[in-house]
């Protein structure tokens, strides 16, 4: 049988088909995030009983934690140090743990939103990202439309942005992350694209052309390769229109399209709702949907089956040539 082979370029990709089996008694719900760390353990952020699932890089389970801990995951992201950030959005919380899932500090005040579009912290907050400096940016989120800043202890600086479609405002921050040099992308969903700002929260750029961006994963060094996972339609005019996803775009540091793959289905390389992604050291590609959120979107309002619907998938990426 010929593989499946998804990309274009130097960014091919085969789908990993049965990638990440739990062991009976422990069932993955949707994957809201991912993360990977040092080892290329990955970690799915899912909204089950055990919300944190880690496995190694073949797909093997690890272990599980943070039971009784999470209202809802959304956000994840590992910092240099193996330390784990973990958003949760119905909470509006962030907690760093650390990779056994020791709580080492929360921002926000579990189960006290900030006012809505208040513009402070937090009113389900979404996704973060550390600067080069060990500063850490808040992407919030459903219930505001700005971005916060702390310092690496949990001290608020700044924040910046409100609800709008202009440069600098925000209609759902979605997805945070941060380069090398110390700028700021954020997956402005709703608007359609990706604003890019300084350290100091100075608009710079926004790339088009992009729906819904939704998972944001940026490579490493100077130049860095931006993975961008975007949503299909959120209308009933248009939740079938071809060519707006959902699906994956992977970008240059200049915002170029370099190449893009998926559509809307159950297949292998298909999506019905791409939430968060990573990448390992290898380039392999770990995508994380909220399938079951989805899911009466593409099938008249029913609800998802009994079996339960695939929220993760691994792509391994092709050698070139």
């Amino acid at each position: 049988m010929t593989a499946t082979i998804l990309g274009s370029g130097a960014y091919r990709y085969e789908p990993v088909e049965g990638w990440g089996r739990v062991p009976e008694g422990i069932r993955l719900g949707e994957v809201a995030a991912v993360a990977v760390d040092s080892q290329d353990r990955v970690y799915a952020f899912n909204r089950g009983e055990h919300p944190m699932v880690v496995f190694d890089r073949d797909g093997r389970f690890l272990a599980s934690w943070g039971e009784g801990l999470f209202k809802r995951p959304h956000g994840l992201q590992i910092g240099p140090d193996d330390t784990i950030w973990c958003t949760d959005d119905g909470d509006h919380t962030v907690r760093r743990c650390t990779l056994d899932g020791r709580v080492l500090l929360t921002i926000g005040l579990p189960g006290r939103p900030a006012p809505y579009m208040s513009g402070r912290p937090f009113n389900r907050c979404t996704h973060t990202a550390l600067s080069p400096e060990g500063d850490l940016y808040v992407s919030d989120g459903y219930g505001n439309a700005c971005v916060h800043k702390f310092s690496p202890e949990g001290r608020h600086l700044f924040s910046w942005g409100r609800s709008g479609t202009d440069p600098g405002e925000f209609n759902l921050p979605h997805n945070i992350a941060c380069d090398a040099d110390g700028w700021v992308y954020v997956a402005d969903r709703e608007n359609h694209r990706i604003q890019i700002f300084d350290g100091k929260g100075r608009y710079e750029t926004q790339w088009n052309n992009l729906h819904r961006p939704c998972a944001l994963f940026l490579g490493k060094g100077r130049c860095p390769i931006c993975y961008v996972g975007e949503l299909g339609a959120g209308l009933d005019v248009n939740i079938r229109a071809p060519n707006i996803g959902p699906r994956i775009s992977i970008l240059s540091n200049e915002g170029r399209l370099i190449a893009r793959f998926g559509e809307l289905g159950e297949a292998p390389g298909q999506f019905t709702a791409p939430h968060g992604l990573a990448v390992d050291s290898q380039g392999d590609l770990y995508v994380g949907e909220v399938a079951v959120t989805a899911w009466p979107r593409y099938h008249d309002g029913r609800k998802p089956p009994a079996s339960g619907v695939r929220s993760f998938q691994k792509f391994r990426r092709v050698p070139a040539g």
